[in-house]
């Protein structure tokens, strides 16, 4: 290969390269030179022999592409007609384009090629997706270009990163860019469909073939994410394009909008953006995720997905299959499919249940329990909540407050006191009176047997309803069976000796706020869901002290303790000199041990 290119460099210097282009775009004459400048698109050559013949050949295609044929043969048909030396000519330079993008690509995608030169080859390439389809968007040559980068095995952080800062500010970039992941994504569910997977013995292929397609995924997914979305749409607003104004319309469609003189719409462009955009992701979310990328997808999705989505109904096969996983990913879909119940009027029955099933101790431990908190506090505000609901939630969380950190600990609190600050009814569990008593007040039917039958069973002269016991379930999975309302929150009551001092105030407070409703509000959940120790820490440095109560003395004392406790002194006495004090213990301290 070295040979080679030495040969080369010999047989053609840099000005020769020149020559050759220079002559080629100056008449027909010389269009022989097209082969010989193609040899020189290589990573084997200088980037300086490449950028010339680059220039030319890039200056020859642009003018020619629009009246060549395309790749069909029903185009070719078109032109039969004409004749059949200039037939065979477009023909002959039809192939040697096809061999220049080939050449474009291998080398965008070499590891010798250095950064400018891809640069500039990747210019190149979207030069002649812009007009290489008759003067309209190139599609196929578009969609080789991004199935070469998915299934590449070299690095193409360079390419995705040019392509995604300089092209897709395009609208029509945009769109095809939707169109041909759509594509890609269901070439790959098709490949992970096992009817169609063929059975190998050696198990490292299947492993390479996993690997393989998880670096698809995660490609699909790094373009995806980083597409713009789409503007609102409004009357006068006009969109950038790279090709014209003519990529959403059909070829027959054309004409008739040249002649209306009206183009293509704004909201036009908007609803079939929407379109492919949908399409694009359902066909991506089809897909065996990864483990990363599909809580990666669940965090984002109902910011980046839903408002752009067409019906984002479509999305509640995904999002309720997650919800149902547990545990961290129920906790990431929570969003997504909160939002598809509030604003797009998903029926989702079991909803609560699932939410009551996911507060464990573990979440407070959680990566995204600040979202899920706050969430938390959203879905729960609700005036219609039904009492046993709203008591089930609260009687939950006031348990946990016991195995939690502190910083979950003040999450709690903050919770609960919204909670009853919304839910009046709920106000049982702040305050309950003794049941046994209340019975005895009310009722006559349980007589003296019956509170000599509980004094025998209990041992003692106190009845059982007389014990301290809390009705609530805690391993009980139903809301509606957890028997919270029977129940109290003596659990935020114990809090208040907490040994982090935060929660025993905050504590305090939720006191305060439900005796003086009128002058208080609800709690903004944002302000302690991301708390942690460090966070706890750096308050309590931060906090300023009011000055407390200390103990000063006019002289330094000289005793340990009072005078009544006579015996232990700082200073030994000189005057007794005795081996006791050579010991460090004088004659009085000796007496006193």
């Amino acid at each position: 290969m070295a040979s080679e290119k030495k040969k080369s460099k010999a047989k053609h210097t840099l000005k020769e390269v020149k020559t050759l282009g220079q002559q080629l775009l100056s008449s027909r004459t010389y269009v022989n030179n097209l082969p010989l400048l193609l040899t020189f698109v290589s990573p084997n050559f200088p980037p300086q022999y490449v950028l010339e013949s680059l220039l030319s050949l890039q200056s020859f295609f642009t003018t020619l592409l629009p009246s060549l044929s395309s790749y069909s043969l029903k185009n070719t048909k078109k032109t039969s007609e004409e004749d059949d030396a200039e037939l065979i000519y477009r023909t002959w330079l039809r192939s040697k384009f096809d061999d220049l993008v080939r050449l474009l690509i291998d080398l965008l995608f070499s590891e010798q090629a250095d950064e400018a030169l891809r640069q500039f080859v990747l210019d190149s390439l979207m030069e002649f997706v812009k007009v290489g389809n008759g003067g309209r968007f190139h599609s196929a040559l578009y969609h080789r270009l991004l199935h070469t980068i998915l299934h590449s095995s070299t690095p193409v952080d360079l390419v995705l990163d040019l392509l995604l800062s300089k092209y897709f500010k395009y609208i029509d970039v945009r769109y095809f860019t939707h169109i041909s992941l759509a594509k890609l994504a269901k070439t790959l569910e098709s490949k992970d469909n096992p009817d169609d997977k063929t059975k190998t013995a050696d198990g490292d292929d299947e492993s390479h073939s996993r690997a393989s397609m998880d670096l698809c995924i995660h490609k699909i997914h790094y373009i995806m994410s980083h597409v713009p979305p789409l503007e609102v749409a409004k009357e006068n607003s006009d969109y950038e394009m790279w090709s014209g104004s003519e990529f959403l319309s059909k070829k027959g469609e054309t004409e008739a909008q040249n002649n209306n003189n009206n183009g293509l719409s704004a909201a036009n462009i908007s609803k079939k953006m929407k379109l492919k955009f949908t399409k694009a992701w359902i066909s991506f979310l089809r897909l065996p995720l990864p483990v990363d990328i599909y809580k990666e997808v669940l965090i984002s999705l109902h910011q980046a997905v839903i408002p752009y989505i067409s019906n984002p109904i479509m999305l509640c096969d995904f999002l309720t299959r997650s919800y149902d996983i547990g545990g961290v990913v129920s906790v990431m879909a929570l969003s997504s499919l909160f939002i598809l119940m509030t604003q797009h009027g998903l029926e989702y029955p079991n909803f609560y249940e699932k939410l009551y099933a996911l507060l464990l101790p573990s979440v407070f431990m959680a990566k995204h329990r600040a979202k899920f908190f706050q969430l938390l506090d959203t879905c729960l505000k609700s005036t219609l909540l039904p009492a046993y609901l709203a008591a089930a939630f609260t009687k939950k969380l006031s348990r946990l407050s016991l195995s939690v950190p502190p910083s979950g600990a003040v999450v709690i609190i903050a919770l609960i006191h919204n909670l009853l600050r919304r839910h009046p009814s709920i106000n049982c569990l702040v305050h309950r009176e003794n049941d046994n008593e209340n019975a005895a007040d009310n009722s006559d039917v349980k007589g003296e047997n019956a509170r000599n039958a509980n004094d025998s069973r209990t041992g003692s002269g106190t009845s059982a309803e007389n014990l301290c016991v809390d009705h609530f379930n805690n391993e009980e999975s139903n809301p509606a069976k957890s028997n919270a309302l029977k129940s109290s929150l003596w659990e935020i009551d114990t809090l208040r000796h907490h040994y982090c001092p935060p929660v025993s105030r905050f504590v305090d407070s939720l006191k305060n706020d439900l005796t003086i409703r009128d002058k208080t509000t609800e709690v903004n959940i944002k302000d302690f869901s991301s708390s942690s120790y460090s966070t706890i820490f750096g308050e309590e440095l931060r906090r300023r002290v009011k000055q407390v109560p200390l103990a000063f003395y006019k002289a330094t004392p000289s005793l340990l303790f009072s005078d009544d406790f006579t015996g232990w002194t700082f200073k030994y006495e000189e005057s007794k000199g005795s081996k006791s004090e050579e010991n460090g213990c004088s004659p009085a301290k000796r007496q006193r041990m």
